[in-house]
């Protein structure tokens, strides 16, 4: 996945907060990459409402 990629989120792996868990099924946009636990990288995505939070590569699906 690429900054600037439409991305759906489709699952979320851990426990989140109720606003984390809302973002399921919404479309944001890739701003940044973030280091996770030093073997992993996640994605910053940012939505409409302009709120961003980071997920992992596999909890996304890029929209055509």
């Amino acid at each position: 996945m690429n900054i600037g990629q439409k991305v759906k989120i489709y699952r979320i792996r851990d426990r989140v907060s109720p606003v984390i868990a809302n973002k399921l099924g919404k479309v944001g946009t890739v701003k940044d990459f973030k280091m996770t636990d030093g073997s992993g990288v996640g994605l910053v995505v940012q939505f409409d409402d302009k709120s961003s939070t980071w997920f992992f590569e596999d909890e996304l699906k890029a929209v055509e």
